[in-house]
């Protein structure tokens, strides 16, 4: 039976907040863009190992994250930044304009579940331009399940906004390191099966021969 991954008594690594046995942090990329990213993430999802939101701040060390909570108003002045465009991802927004210059761009990211993603949509509203991405098939976040078809993860519509914005290095880096952390939080729920039919659609083995041979090692009980 899979291990829930939410149990606080489960020790976890500090960086990739997966367990010792399924840590990847040999695998980690920093990612540097010109684009500004803050997370406006909520304050359950903040303790949710399997938040993308949080990954995007572990893989974007300049980037920035904001704790959502409904009884605390969010300052646009403290996360707004100074000679920036603000961007607002939102599916009722405009296309990315084709011209768009991502040093001139900051986007607000806004993670937590989709009841939740709303409810912070709400409080931001008005602050800057709302942009909407386009589909692209479904989710590949098999952590969670979306709600509706077009959900996407947080780190998702990040990558997603990359290739719109034509940061090419930017968005692979960022696709292979999401691919490994979903391959890795499927094993550290047990669900094997799972993670090998994702790990068969996926480039993530040829990214990371190594480390994933060394995941896929067999460990005695203890």
């Amino acid at each position: 039976m899979a291990r829930s991954v939410v149990l606080q008594t489960t020790k976890r690594c500090d960086r990739c907040r997966f367990t010792p046995r399924w840590c990847i942090c040999a695998g980690y990329e920093a990612i540097t863009s010109p684009l500004q990213v803050d997370v406006l993430i909520h304050h359950r999802e903040f303790h949710r190992p399997t938040s993308t939101g949080r990954l995007v701040n572990r893989l974007l060390p300049a980037s920035r994250h904001h704790i959502f909570r409904a009884n605390h108003v969010v300052l646009r002045e403290v996360i707004e930044a100074p000679e920036r465009e603000l961007w607002v991802l939102h599916p009722r927004g405009e296309p990315v304009p084709a011209d768009a210059n991502p040093a001139n761009l900051q986007v607000l990211l806004l993670d937590g579940s989709w009841r939740e993603a709303t409810r912070m949509a709400q409080s931001v509203t008005g602050w800057g331009r709302l942009v909407r991405l386009p589909e692209a098939g479904a989710s590949r976040n098999h952590l969670r399940q979306q709600e509706h078809p077009g959900n996407y993860s947080t780190v998702e519509s990040l990558i997603f906004l990359f290739a719109a914005l034509g940061l090419k290095e930017e968005e692979a880096k960022l696709r292979r390191q999401f691919e490994l952390h979903v391959y890795a939080g499927l094993r550290t729920r047990g669900a094997k099966a799972q993670a090998e039919a994702f790990l068969a659609e996926s480039s993530v083995r040829q990214n990371f021969p190594e480390l994933i041979a060394q995941l896929e090692v067999r460990r005695p009980a203890v």
